[in-house]
Parts: C-alpha cells; structure tokens; sequence
C-alpha cells in the first residue's frame, strides 16, 4: 500500500509517515495483512478439504481431501477456530513475561509459516500437526501485534491513536478479502496442498518484512514488561513438563489399548473452551481485592460476555455451515462467469471496509443528536441481527433440493446481515472491555474478550460432536430463535445492566 512519505531525520514534523502516522504502522499493517491472508486462506479451505473424498468425474473436482462427515468437519473447524482465540491468553502472557512482544510475534510469525507448510504435505497426521501449529502461533501474535500499535504512541491521549487502529483494521480485513480470492480459489479448484503452500508463502512475506521493519517500532516493543523471576521460571517450566508428561502417557495408553478415536482430541479441547471462560470469569468475579464498583461492572460484563458467545455461536458458522451450502446448494456462477465457492468467505472483510466508516459516523452523528443508542441496546441489535441472519438461510434451505440450486444472493444477503451485527458487537464490545476491565485486570481482559469467542464455537463444536446437524433446518431455526430472544432478553434487561456498570456508559 502506497503512504504519504517524506524523509527528514532532522525535524519530526517531517519525518517518514505513514498516511500522518508513525512509520512503524506500514510494518505492523503489513506484517498483520500478509498473517490474515495466510490464516483466511487457509480458513477458506479448511471446510472443503475435510469433507473432500475421491475426485468427482462429472465435474472434474479434485479429491485428495480426508473425507470426513459435515458433522466431525464443523466440530474440527469449529474447535480450530476456538483455539486461536483461547491462545490469545498465553500468547499476551509470553509477550509480557518471557520474550517481550516484537520478538514475540517474530516467533509466532515462524510457527505459523511452519504450520502452513505442514497442512501443504498430504495425511492426517501431518494436517493435525499444521492445525496445532497455526493455532498456537496465531494466539502467539494477536495478543501482542495490537500492543505493538499502541507503542507506536505517546500514550491513550494521542490524537492519532484512533486512526492508527483503524488503519491497522483496514489491513486485518484487507488480508482477509484477497485470501478466499486466491488461496481459496487456486487450493479448491486446483490442488489443496497447493493452496496451503500459498497460505506459508504469504506468512513468509509478513514475516520479511517484519524482520526487516523492526527498525521502525517502538523500543517499548523488545522490552519484558513483567519478566518472570528464575523461582517463576523454574515453577512454570515443571508444570509445563509435568503437564506435557501427563497427556503423552494418557494418550500413549488411550493408543495401546486400540480406544483412540478423533473425538478423544476434539471433546477435551472443546470442554477446555468452555470450562477456561468460566474458571477465568469466576476468578475475577470472586478476586477479594476487587472494589464494590469493580464487582458490579463485572457482573454487567458477564452480561455482555454471555450475549457474544452466543453472537460467535453463530456468526463463526459461516466458515463451515454457509460454507457447506455454498458448496452443495448454491449456484456458482453470476451473469455467466463462474467461481469458487470459497469466495463467499471474502464477503464478510468487503463488507466490514464497506460499512465500518458508515456505522463509525453514524453512531457520532446520532450522538450529536442525543440518540446514538447505548452499549447495551448495541448488543441487542447485533444479537437479533445474527438471529435474523439464520431466519433469512432458511428461506434458500427450503428452496434448495435435489439439483435445484439457489442464487447467490441469498448468501450475499445473509453474510451482510451478520457483518451489520458484527459492526454492532464486535467493536462495541473491544470498547466495554477496555472501559469495564478491573484495574488489577487492565491488560488481561483483552484476552478474556477473545475468550467469548472460544465459548460460543466451543458449543458449535460440542453440539456436532454430540451428533447434532447444525445443516438441519430445525436446527438452524432454533439457533435463530435463540440469538434473536437472547438479544430481546438482554434489551429487557437494559437498565437493570446499567446500573451494574456504574458509570460506564
């Protein structure tokens, strides 16, 4: 991307910018577009590779993938997903405590690249091994490229901090929208293997440029904020040891007796997601050194916490139930020209660029009018907006049958009605989470945000292993009717959550 650059080192007003903003954002931007493309391409695949058997001879699409059913294909990705987001945690606590965050993210930028190239190499083993991978290293990165942005800074009160996030999110959703275009488009159609190659090459190019960009960042950025003690060091090591010893002789008996199964993998990881949320809530919640105030906020921010994981309950199913549907019942082709169906996946970063600098004027513009609805009204709208979404995928599951194949743009349709939620919860809820947090908790809560997300696809993962056909008609309507009465509920609720959050509104 082009920038507004002029050099003189002598005067700062002069100096190398990026659109006005400090020149370590181009390296942020970048290294944060070229990651989202690896992660979105290869998201885009995950899905089809899955359910992909024996090549169809009538019309010529590749086979090679791990022919696995719709239900242990939406467990496996749901799981995947929920991952990530649970290693966000871990992930701020290695930037703060062991490495610091830009050599952090240089470590997670080389796992991710490695877990890229493991899904390019055929069998199950080696996928799994790729999954683990990428999962890891991109908690490993999201927690600690953000803080990085905000290093860039002198401080909250920086006029252009705002603005550099927000370019910062243009190149997340930037990444997001070629990824489907091209990884997906050349793995689905051409070689799966191919496109997870493609997915390690543009992690590569992150990573170079990180490397190469470092001069740029912050010195705020190579230090270790809270370095563990050598006593802290050592603890941590022998529980890491004792843990990791733990589950290789469980899993080593598990094997030897001949029980291994896929679901002796995907049910614990899928309880962790739910139960971690929940002991880490609870804990805060029960924290003896919290004020009266901080205890209330907190039990208004389950509130919130609560009405999002059902939110991403939801939402996250476009990568595998919309998905699935795109592929089996939708028709792939407009005005004659054909597609892959992955594409689909770039419709939601289009929209989120499309209609971020819209919701962001309209909520000053209502505002300035003393009617911009509160954070909680905010909730309830994203809520019954996700629940209207699955109302309208019932009208093409109806539609749909035998060879009769519905117009795109009724997915066109659904995906833009969730990212209008999105636009209503997501950055509404960054926001509450930064206002709510404890102080004890400051720089914590971040990742217990990200942790609403683990739960909501961790219960998507638990109801398909469980043997529930999130494809089913019945199913999706519960699940609308369900988003849609939570986000009543929570409209109804309204003041009784604003008195609990004090003085945050």
């Amino acid at each position: 991307m082009a920038s507004s650059l002029t050099r003189d080192s002598a005067d700062p007003s002069t100096e190398k910018t990026f659109f006005g903003h400090p020149r370590g954002l181009a390296t942020l931007f970048m290294t944060e577009m070229w990651e989202r493309f690896s992660y979105y391409g290869m998201r885009a695949l995950l899905v089809y590779y899955l359910v992909s058997g024996g090549a169809d001879a009538a019309t010529g699409s590749q086979g090679g993938g791990l022919a696995m059913t719709a239900a242990t294909t939406t467990a496996i990705y749901s799981v995947y997903v929920s991952m990530v987001y649970l290693m966000a945690m871990p992930g701020g606590w290695f930037g703060d405590r062991v490495w610091g965050a830009r050599k952090t993210v240089a470590i997670a930028g080389f796992v991710i690249m490695a877990g890229h190239l493991s899904l390019a190499l055929p069998g199950q083993a080696m996928f799994f091994v790729g999954l683990i991978l990428v999962a890891a290293g991109s908690g490993l990165l999201k927690a600690n490229i953000s803080t990085m942005v905000g290093h860039l800074y002198d401080g909250p009160e920086d006029p252009r901090r705002d603005g550099g996030f927000t370019l910062f999110y243009i190149g997340i959703n930037l990444g997001a929208f070629v990824a489907p275009l091209v990884v997906g488009t050349v793995g689905k159609e051409h070689n799966w293997h191919l496109g997870f190659a493609l997915a390690a090459v543009g992690m590569g190019l992150g990573l170079t440029q990180f490397l190469l960009g470092t001069k740029h960042l912050s010195p705020k950025s190579s230090l270790v904020p809270n370095p563990l003690t050598p006593e802290e060091r050592k603890a941590v090591l022998t529980k890491v040891v004792l843990a990791v010893v733990g589950i290789a002789v469980f899993y080593g008996a598990v094997v030897f007796l001949g029980a291994y199964t896929l679901n002796w993998a995907l049910v614990p990881l899928t309880l962790a997601g739910l139960f971690i949320p929940i002991a880490v809530l609870t804990r805060i919640k029960r924290d003896k050194d919290l004020s009266g105030a901080e205890q209330s906020k907190m039990t208004a921010y389950i509130w919130f916490f609560i009405a999002a994981a059902v939110f991403w309950m939801i939402y996250d199913q476009g990568g595998s139930t919309l998905s699935l549907f795109a592929d089996d019942k939708t028709a792939s082709t407009v005005f004659g020209l054909g597609f892959s169906a992955t594409w689909y996946q770039s419709l939601n970063p289009l929209f989120v660029m499309a209609l971020a600098p819209v919701f962001a004027w309209l909520w000053v513009w209502l505002a300035r009018k003393n009617q911009e609805p509160n954070t909680i009204v905010k909730f309830a709208m994203g809520l019954v907006l996700i629940g209207a979404s699955f109302f309208v995928f019932i009208i093409p599951m109806n539609m749909a049958g035998g060879d009769v194949k519905v117009s795109p743009m009724w997915l066109v349709s659904i995906y833009m009605i969730q990212t209008i939620g999105e636009l209503c919860v997501s950055p509404v809820g960054l926001s509450v989470t930064t206002k709510m947090a404890p102080q004890k908790y400051a720089s914590q809560m971040m990742g217990v945000w990200f942790l609403a997300v683990t739960a909501g696809d961790c219960i998507t993962s638990l109801l398909s292993i469980a043997g529930v056909d999130l494809n089913g008609l019945g199913v999706i309507a519960l699940q609308a009717a369900a988003a849609a009465l939570a986000g009543f509920a929570v409209y109804a609720y309204r003041k009784k959550v604003q008195a609990l959050m004090g003085d945050v509104h």
